[in-house]
């Protein structure tokens, strides 16, 4: 098939995320993929500043990766895990015990990112109708926060500022509290105070009678805007949590493995979940999974009544492939240095993206771990910019006023200075 006849076929049968169908954003064919570079058909290679979605953090056609999917293929590359199980699936559950909060010691598998939500929500739900609390229907989030596309994410995400405002009146209405303060503020530090966490502290003492969860992406509010927030903030809400007995969900699907700069963000504000969410990098990129992981306490609690059954089975969960790759990805990564790649990631994008907040169209300039963000006044033309960025030699993908960095952490220096110099000079233009 030529690049001509693919594009063509695209623009008939394909929808794309996000876009309109009949007025659809350019897109452009890739053939290939190995380290952090993308080949397109026309034979131009991209370096990568996306990591697909924040997801191949090894980079591209890793071999270690390609190796455990070929492995697993010999054996079985699925098998319905109802009334079956198996190694690559235990291994894996044992790995996310071991790795994550002490209190963690049950693992659900799910499909996505979304799924897990989901999971964790009905989680939640089911752990207080258990227990005779039938009006805990509601779940305590903060505004700017996203959980994904399916419904029960879609409901916690920011109703007015997130992506699905359109569905307002079909989805559960939830309780939002305001969006927590920023570590930044038009490029100044915004230091700690008590008063930050007094909007949730009021919205949770006033409902939690009806509030079977808060639901929080911990440290980094990442498709709701990048936005980088206080540990204080979280470990406020772990102890309002507490004193209230209202289960803490923390959703770490973007910024689980390495991604903050700790092997889960939450560690930054020293405590433990209730329900733990991870994804993305789960698999390093090369197949969909995810898991929902929680503590003996809501197991418990779920199994109260006598039904003891957690009302969920995707047809895909526990898929060996995906799992034997899951546990060949976090192997990989706990054996690398991926600390000081990350430490060193930030350090360079600090250094190379601060002279964007000289543009007069740049409001501000903010890095945490390896996630780099120029946040401009207005928003960016996203097809004027996908051309301007990929004339450069660079595949990047900003949306709203936020033009973003989340590369692979096997990214070499001089790599991540061609993206970071893209982006300066492409604003540049503006």
């Amino acid at each position: 098939m030529t690049e001509d006849e693919l594009l063509k076929l695209d623009a008939q049968h394909l929808w794309h995320p996000y876009t309109s169908f009949s007025k659809p954003t350019p897109v452009l064919p890739v053939v290939g993929a190995k380290g952090v570079r993308l080949e397109l058909a026309n034979g131009q290679k991209l370096i990568d500043g996306m990591s697909s979605w924040w997801s191949t953090i090894h980079g591209y056609n890793h071999p270690v990766l390609n190796q455990a999917i070929i492995d697993q293929t010999q054996k079985m590359s699925h098998v319905m895990f109802g009334g079956l199980t198996h190694e690559p699936a235990v291994t894996l559950g044992k790995k996310l015990v071991d790795i994550t909060a002490d209190n963690l010691q049950h693992v659900f598998l799910a499909d996505s990112g979304s799924v897990a939500v989901e999971v964790a929500i009905k989680m939640a739900l089911q752990y207080c109708f258990a227990q005779g609390h039938t009006q805990k229907t509601k779940l305590l989030t903060a505004r700017n926060g996203y959980y994904g596309d399916t419904f029960g994410g879609m409901a916690v995400c920011d109703p007015v500022n997130g992506m699905h405002e359109m569905f307002t009146g079909v989805l559960a209405n939830h309780i939002f509290a305001e969006a927590p303060q920023t570590l930044t503020e038009n490029g100044e530090e915004v230091a700690w105070s008590p008063e930050f966490i007094n909007d949730f502290k009021s919205k949770l003492e006033a409902n939690h009678h009806q509030i079977a969860a808060v639901i929080i992406e911990p440290m980094v509010q990442n498709a709701g805007g990048m936005r980088f927030y206080h540990a204080e903030y979280l470990l406020a809400v772990r102890q309002l949590c507490d004193e209230y007995d209202v289960l803490l969900i923390l959703d770490e699907i973007a910024t689980g493995f390495g991604r903050t700069g700790t092997l889960f963000a939450y560690e930054q504000a020293n405590i433990q979940p209730d329900i733990l969410t991870v994804g993305k990098a789960l698999t390093g990129g090369t197949m969909t999974l995810a898991a929902t992981l929680t503590t003996r306490k809501v197991v418990d609690g779920i199994e109260a009544d006598g039904k003891g059954l957690l009302m969920h089975g995707p047809t895909f969960m526990g898929n060996p492939l995906a799992c034997s790759v899951a546990n060949a990805s976090i192997d990989l990564l706990l054996s690398s240095s991926w600390q000081e790649r990350v430490d060193a990631i930030s350090t360079q994008l600090q250094d190379e993206l601060s002279i964007c907040s000289e543009l007069n169209c740049v409001k501000e300039v903010r890095v945490k771990g390896a996630i780099g963000v120029v946040e401009l006044h207005q928003p960016l033309d996203t097809i004027w910019s996908q051309k301007q960025f990929t004339d450069r030699g660079v595949w990047l993908r900003p949306f709203g006023r936020l033009v973003y960095l989340m590369p692979a952490y096997i990214i070499e220096d001089t790599d991540l200075s061609k993206l970071t110099s893209s982006i300066y000079n492409v604003l540049s233009d503006l």
